[in-house]
């Protein structure tokens, strides 16, 4: 339920991340996909990590979801160490929000099974009730209640899929390219739901997203990311003034502004 005006702010970070390390395989095959990552995210604050594919931002997500175990650094939430190995305490605090909402909703399971297995794993009372306030918040009427997958359309997909987050009631939600896999027309709808349960529910985001423009639509900060490093912090006051220090972070604007023949032919540099 959404907190208090009058409920005290944590003096310290809602999350941190520090000197945060990914390494997959060994030896010569070894891809170090996150290097010596920090970054902190305010109680009630939406934290964007963006970059090109590969930049090893959803890296950072799977490890502070727990999905990840192989992590080597720091990561804390409200200011306790999480170890490779988290409790239904943690999962009940986080949650996630996936790319694909094809791929995260069983495609044999029906919205009632799809929300109430979470609530049912972690003891929670009512959950019929608490799956239809869930189902009205997220903008689906009973009727979705017993439908499969199939059944949904993409934007109805990712509604059921935060759903299942908030049947939890968390805290924090990590959000993976939440509206990349979604038509044009369905991105904005999806956006401004994340926004309003935000605001509803005083939840902390850490988005995750290539575009710039979702990065500026949902964030009071952000990370830039190129080759598993954060090579810029800024905060979206300063994107949008194009108030950038690094070149990748100057390339990246230029590429969400459509294609410009003369910057085209500049030979770009990396600081």
């Amino acid at each position: 339920m959404p907190a208090s005006a009058e409920a005290p702010v944590p003096a310290g970070p809602k999350v941190e991340a520090a000197q945060l390390d990914v390494v997959f395989g060994r030896g010569a095959a070894a891809v170090h996909a996150v290097r010596d990552v920090s970054f902190q995210v305010a109680q009630g604050e939406t934290f964007g990590l963006v970059g090109e594919s590969g930049s090893g931002k959803s890296t950072v997500l799977r490890a502070l979801s727990g999905l990840n175990p192989d992590w080597t650094g720091r990561l804390e939430v409200d200011g306790r160490a999480l170890g490779p190995k988290r409790g239904k305490a943690f999962f009940k605090q986080v949650q996630m929000v996936f790319q694909d909402p094809y791929g995260s909703i069983h495609p044999r399971h029906t919205v009632d099974r799809v929300l109430s297995e979470p609530a049912d794993i972690h003891g929670l009372p009512d959950v019929e009730g608490r799956m239809l306030r869930t189902l009205a918040e997220v903008g689906l009427g009973p009727e979705f209640r017993f439908r499969y997958p199939h059944q949904l359309s993409g934007g109805q997909r990712q509604r059921v899929a935060i759903a299942r987050c908030l049947m939890l009631e968390p805290e924090i939600l990590l959000l993976d390219e939440p509206t990349s896999a979604l038509d044009v027309s369905v991105q904005a709808e999806i956006l401004n739901l994340l926004k309003r349960l935000k605001a509803e529910h005083a939840l902390t985001f850490i988005l995750v997203s290539h575009d710039l423009a979702v990065i500026a639509h949902m964030c009071e900060r952000l990370a830039v990311m190129n080759n598993g490093r954060i090579v810029e912090e800024l905060s979206v006051d300063q994107l949008r003034r194009h108030e950038t220090r690094q070149a990748y972070s100057r390339q990246l604007l230029r590429a969400s502004e459509g294609y410009d023949r003369d910057a085209a032919r500049e030979q770009i540099t990396y600081d």
